[in-house]
């Protein structure tokens, strides 16, 4: 079959827009292989249309997993919930991390438009209530309905594409997927420092209404995709005891080392919660008629060697995402805005490798070199960041990130399509849903395990310097629970350098401690066999 010759879409129900002549897969024709002429250049405008609304999808997403970090002291501040500031940004994580496999699911068995459109539109009542919040619990609310949808909009944005173009030019669109989830993974904080210093924190909602009416518009306007009927009943037991597991490893790891200790009665008991989730949901699964997880997923080779390496390679992607801002404010002085950024050296790397490894898994067809570089590189970039010092100079550092950036960019997206390639188009929602899932439980995890050697790290470097100076950090304004940025620039010279020295040997070293851990995922990927992409959308 020619290579801009693709299957028609499924003919189990009519088209959602059974009075036109085009489904899907000629869109993408035309938009993968450049059709000519006047109905070509129509197609091509509406396939650029769609993908144009998938990218927004993904903004939306991963935007909101950042974008508050920055916000949230003037959030507390203004609304009185201190205490619950940590929920503003779990909420958000725990209902999207839960909805992603049951969105994938969905899509499979129902269809992706309609599922598309209500993940954006839940997404957006969300956004709304939370613009428009009150009080720290409205706040959360909203937070938590927003993930209600934004669990659906990556995994469908992903899984959509795959409807429309086969696996082997599916790369360059999945390239450019990469490097917006990168880019607003990094600028959501820029942004969220932004919104609250020159406007207010509630634009931080706001600027979803526009972007999200136009992802709807989009979809509703331009994209053609089969509708099924639900022959199956829906795996609610499995829903339920997924989320149990799912929100017990969460809650691990927005407490542990910070609300409680890692050997405290509540995160133990949330470690033994998680694991009988667990047990319960695989005992589930396999008696279900349609998992949410179909189980059979891990009889995959590739399937299960992309998403182990994928979920690595978040650890070290996050692990850094979420501190390095932190590191420029106290150790080199930048304020929030500047911070953020300085994280541009990351994104760009991330940007490039991601668009460029794209586009050549869908000229050449070859991607196993793509995943082997991806992990040499990263753990090259966590090894340099391993080496930074208080004299070392930012602009080094930045080149440092840009290499950290290079290396994750190279292979992320890669192994969602060696996922998506493992599994005939009528799995594909499922397959990346729980790729994704499993990233983002590997996002999760790197945030809370660096955060809590760091903490420890700076606790005891700082008791133990202090000590040695005669200090008393209670009464010398420096108490390790109210170090800031502006706390620390306010120091006398003396005590500063004994802070920013501590906060820098506490923190760099976690670096090196990932090394070994992305060094795991290249053994790991060099398993994984190129299986060539296929050329065609297949019939569901």
């Amino acid at each position: 079959m020619p290579r801009n010759t693709l299957a028609r879409t499924a003919r189990s129900e009519p088209s959602e827009a059974p009075g036109r002549a085009r489904p899907a897969a000629d869109i993408a024709a035309a938009g993968a292989a450049g059709t000519a002429g006047v109905d070509g250049g129509t197609t091509h405008s509406r396939f650029l249309a769609v993908f144009s609304g998938l990218l927004v999808a993904m903004l939306l997403s991963s935007l909101d997993q950042t974008i508050f970090s920055t916000a949230l002291p003037t959030i507390v501040g203004e609304l009185n919930g201190v205490e619950h500031q940590l929920w503003v940004t779990t909420a958000y994580m725990l209902t999207a991390t839960i909805m992603m496999p049951v969105y994938g699911k969905l899509g499979d068995l129902l269809g992706r438009k309609n599922l598309f459109i209500g993940a954006i539109s839940i997404f957006l009542v969300g956004t709304v209530v939370g613009g428009s919040a009150a009080s720290m619990t409205a706040l959360i609310a909203a937070r938590a309905i927003q993930g209600l949808g934004g669990g659906g909009l990556m995994i469908l944005s992903q899984s959509i594409i795959a409807d429309v173009v086969p696996a082997r030019d599916r790369g360059k669109y999945m390239g450019a997927m990469g490097a917006v989830f990168g880019l607003s993974s990094i600028i959501g904080p820029l942004l969220g420092g932004w919104f609250t210093e020159s406007l207010s924190w509630r634009w931080a909602f706001w600027i979803n209404v526009p972007l999200g009416l136009a992802a709807v518009a989009a979809a509703a306007i331009f994209l053609d995709l089969p509708r099924h009927r639900l022959a199956v009943a829906i795996d609610w037991r499995g829903i339920a005891t997924m989320a149990v597991a799912t929100s017990a490893i969460i809650l691990i790891c927005a407490w542990g080392g910070h609300t409680y200790a890692w050997d405290s009665a509540q995160v133990l008991g949330l470690a033994a919660l998680a694991v009988v989730g667990a047990i319960a949901f695989v005992a589930v699964e396999r008696r279900a008629e349609a998992p949410i997880i179909p189980l059979h997923l891990f009889a995959s080779r590739n399937f299960n060697l992309a998403t182990i390496a994928g979920m690595i390679i978040a650890i070290g992607m996050f692990g850094a995402i979420s501190y390095m801002p932190t590191y420029f404010q106290m150790v080199y002085g930048y304020s929030a805005t500047e911070a953020g950024l300085l994280l541009i050296s990351m994104v760009s790397g991330l940007m490039g490798t991601a668009l460029l490894t794209g586009n050549l898994a869908s000229r050449t067809g070859r991607y196993k070199w793509m995943t082997i570089a991806c992990a040499v590189v990263a753990a090259i970039g966590l090894g340099l960041l391993s080496t930074i010092e208080v004299t070392t100079s930012v602009q080094v550092l930045c080149a440092y990130l840009f290499v950290l950036g290079a290396g994750i960019g190279l292979g992320m997206q890669i192994f969602i399509l060696i996922v998506q390639n493992s599994f005939p188009d009528r799995e594909v929602g499922a397959a990346t849903a729980a790729n994704n899932f499993f990233r983002e439980i590997g996002a999760t995890l790197g945030a809370a395990v660096v955060g809590s050697i760091f903490t420890s790290n700076l606790t005891s470097l700082l008791t133990e310097r202090m000590s040695e100076a005669g200090i008393d950090p209670a009464r010398s304004g420096a108490a390790i629970s109210g170090l800031t940025p502006a706390v620390v620039n306010a120091l006398p010279e003396q005590l500063r350098t004994i802070v920013t020295s501590a906060y820098s040997e506490a923190l760099t070293p976690v670096f090196g401690h990932l090394v070994p851990l992305v060094l795991v995922a290249l053994v790991i990927v060099c398993f994984i066999r190129e299986v060539p992409l296929r050329t065609s959308v297949e019939e569901h």
